[in-house]
């Protein structure tokens, strides 16, 4: 017995994606973010394209940064009966993807890197989705500004013994 996954779910987690609110200035430099779970475009971009269906974003296109990402995706992805084209660039910037959406919208979005701890994840698609953020904010300075302090060392005490 085959199961069927939900659009945009994989083994039961949401993927994360999130895009600008309505009403948002035009002149920012991403229209979102996305924090996949790995490098492997085979296997993160279909998730994101039936994630963004659910949202009612149709991908038409979706292009990448060729260093940022283990191994590119074939030319032409299917999902869900659809065929996505993909392209990768060495002249892109590193932590965004471009998706060219409904035949001719384009949407840049902010990729959180899929090693970052979860605060800064969800920070960072917090920051990507608010509609007042600044036209200077570069991917670098929202990663930045979504970045969670480091962990606290703990450090033993010293002439303490356990137990």
């Amino acid at each position: 017995m085959a199961m069927e996954r939900a659009a945009g779910f994989r083994n039961g987690i949401d993927v994360r994606v999130r895009l600008r609110r309505e009403g948002a200035s035009a002149d920012v430099a991403f229209d979102g973010a996305w924090w996949p779970r790995s490098r492997l475009l085979t296997v993160e971009l279909p998730e994101l394209v039936a994630a963004l269906a659910t949202l009612g974003v149709r991908v038409d296109r979706f292009t990448y940064a060729v260093d940022a990402w283990d191994e590119a995706p074939p030319r032409k992805v299917p999902v869900a009966g659809r065929t996505v084209r993909t392209g990768g660039f060495r002249s892109m910037d590193a932590q965004l993807v471009s998706l060219t959406v409904d035949d001719d919208r384009r949407l840049d979005l902010l990729v959180v890197p899929p090693e970052a701890d979860a605060l800064t994840g969800v920070r960072a698609l917090r920051f990507a989705s608010l509609r007042e953020v600044s036209p200077s904010a570069s991917p670098q300075r929202a990663l930045a500004v979504a970045g969670s302090s480091p962990r606290p060392e703990v450090a033993p005490l010293a002439g303490v013994r356990a137990g």
